[in-house]
């Protein structure tokens, strides 16, 4: 008897529970644990372009992929993922897919976030009564992110390309995330790793680069394309260059984030 606790010892929150904690808290003989719910999160792609998998692509046609990628990722953080119908470039169809997600905390729509003639989330969220707190990023790959609120739900919009989304999603929406489950939120902590070989100076946005770390050194992908998941895939850290940094030599010691 009190080998292992003791009456009056406390599991400590706000902690994420893992399968120990649990474990711990039923020999405690604790049935009930108070929590926070996962929050739930609608994703909307956007485009005329775009074919769900499974489907033929025609002329001038891609696959979605974002919404997925987005999907497996805010699961993996906490959250409750609902997919919404595609958004064709029209009002009518996005204030549709906007009517579906009236009872989620956040909604995260994918394309349509910049300035050209079919970039309508802006325009119809604005009409929807969404109150904007930033557009624009001064950060590659992402720039074109959009953030706000419609009523009590968060919203935000990323970009269409894809590793461009992935990315803001590990920069923005894992600490809203981890706000939402009650957590400490904030960007994870970054490591540090010696460069492998000569990296060219940066230009005034902030550069997440595609990056593999093994050993204690980090090697970037020389194709950098914000449209190149294998690049994505193949990858397990974001290389941080900051704004205007320069040219970097093998050896130099570079900051880099876990993905």
């Amino acid at each position: 008897r009190g080998g292992d606790f003791s009456i009056g010892q406390t599991v400590n929150a706000p902690r994420l529970l893992r399968a120990s904690d649990v474990a711990l808290l039923a020999a405690m003989n604790i049935p009930v644990v108070p929590v926070f719910r996962r929050p739930v999160v609608a994703l909307i792609s956007t485009g005329d372009e775009l074919v769900m998998p499974g489907g033929t692509p025609g002329p001038d046609q891609i696959i979605a992929s974002n919404t997925f990628g987005l999907k497996a990722m805010l699961e993996e953080f906490g959250a409750e993922v609902r997919i919404l119908p595609i958004a064709k470039d029209n009002e009518p169809s996005l204030k549709m897919a906007f009517s579906l997600a009236r009872d989620v905390d956040l909604v995260v729509t994918i394309g349509g976030a910049s300035v050209g003639d079919h970039d309508l989330v802006a325009k119809v969220s604005a009409d929807l009564g969404m109150e904007r707190s930033f557009y624009k990023v001064a950060m590659r790959p992402g720039k074109p992110l959009m953030a706000g609120r419609m009523g009590k739900t968060a919203m935000v919009g990323l970009p269409g390309n894809p590793v461009s989304a992935m990315v803001c999603g590990h920069i923005f929406l894992r600490p809203m995330i981890q706000n939402m489950l009650g957590l400490q939120p904030g960007v994870e902590p970054l490591q540090t790793a010696t460069l492998t070989h000569e990296l060219a100076a940066n230009g005034p946005r902030e550069h997440y680069m595609r990056a593999t770390v093994a050993a204690g050194k980090v090697t970037v992908s020389p194709a950098q394309d914000s449209s190149l998941l294998t690049v994505l895939a193949d990858a397990n850290a974001l290389l941080i260059l900051p704004p205007n940094a320069p040219a970097q030599r093998p050896g130099e010691p570079l900051q880099y984030l876990s993905i």
